[in-house]
């Protein structure tokens, strides 16, 4: 019996130095019976101990080093959330997504600060990212987010550079709640030495530094977790009585897992429930809500085109020139004269 044991620890081991170096297993390893588990107190109340998150670099990382954010699916996809403590890249494919990708980060700042202290959070980029995308509403971030606007502190820098350098300086600063740097496009300065700065100097503050990447290419970075977030449509709103037709209700993102040392590709759905600060999966069958105003249909080759406009009324119908004819060549001189500077 006790050779048993000592080869079901053995096997045990093995499996979690496997997943350190490929981290392609399973994050949640059950340890076997009899075997005693690695920093954890197990106790009837409390099954959940003897789990094992096992990712790369990282032999055993408790559960609250994560941020969850309270979508069951994409909190399980990701083994637990987000990183507390490091680079994570938030990317949205296309100039017009800056306002989702913007929002999702803000979410998940009002996460941050429902569970620690308030600390003010600083918002990095260039003048070109902010002529872009614009800077947040100040009641929007109160009124949706729960962020006070004195609470986000903003940084312009006049190049790339100087926007790097800032955020390694406020990476390492235990006073902010969190860092986020915003990069548009693909510069070449963005690299796996700068991102690998970041993350070094996040994990070591024990702060999170979100990278927001507008339109740019999904190129190799030291962040662990890429998200690709884009706008979802919104469902109507929820009454006693039911769905409130031609309603517009929370926000929603959709949110896909770009890459992750250990979870697998996917796609989700979150709302954004402003209340209670917190993310719910929109499940399958919900209704979004439909645009009330009609649309016009693409145009296309029909049998009846559309009618002849009616006469103009802002010229005389008498003496006018017929379509098509061109101005006479008294006419076109008076053009031609210098403006009179008097």
């Amino acid at each position: 019996m006790a050779t048993s044991a000592v080869a079901r620890e053995t096997v045990f081991a093995l499996r979690r130095q496997i997943a350190k170096i490929e981290g392609t297993l399973p994050e949640r390893l059950e340890v076997p019976v009899g075997a005693a588990p690695v920093d954890a107190d197990v106790t009837p109340q409390n099954p959940t101990a003897n789990l094992t998150i096992v990712r790369r670099g990282l032999a055993v990382a408790p559960p609250d080093a994560f941020l969850r954010t309270g979508a069951e699916g994409l909190d399980t996809a990701l083994s637990g959330g987000l990183p507390k403590t490091a680079l994570s890249e938030i990317h949205g494919a296309a100039t017009r997504d800056a306002g989702a990708v913007a929002g999702f980060a803000l979410s998940l700042v009002s996460l941050i600060l429902k569970q620690g202290p308030r600390l003010p959070v600083l918002w990095i980029g260039t003048a070109e990212v902010f002529r872009e995308a614009g800077f947040p509403y100040a009641r929007g971030l109160h009124a949706v987010f729960g962020i006070e606007p004195e609470q986000l502190l903003f940084s312009e820098a006049p190049r790339l550079i100087d926007a790097l350098w800032i955020a390694e300086e406020a990476a390492r600063m235990t006073a902010l709640a969190a860092v986020i740097l915003e990069i548009r496009g693909s510069p070449q300065r963005l690299d796996l030495t700068a991102t690998r700065r970041l993350h070094a100097r996040a994990q070591n503050a024990g702060r999170p530094v979100f990278l927001l990447r507008q339109a740019g290419e999904a190129e190799p970075t030291a962040a662990p977790v890429r998200l690709v977030l884009s706008a979802a449509p919104s469902a109507p709103r929820q009454t006693i009585a039911g769905p409130l037709a031609g309603s517009i209700g929370r926000p929603a993102f959709t949110v896909s897992i770009g890459k992750s040392r250990t979870a697998l590709p996917g796609q989700f759905t979150l709302e954004w429930n402003p209340n209670e600060r917190s993310f719910e999966e929109r499940r399958a069958g919900q209704e979004r809500a439909k645009n009330p105003v009609p649309v016009v249909s693409a145009s296309r080759r029909g049998k009846d085109p559309a009618a002849a406009s009616g006469a103009v009324l802002a010229f005389p119908a008498v003496g006018s020139p017929a379509p098509g004819d061109q101005p006479s060549p008294g006419e076109r001189a008076a053009h031609r004269r210098p403006r009179r500077a008097g």
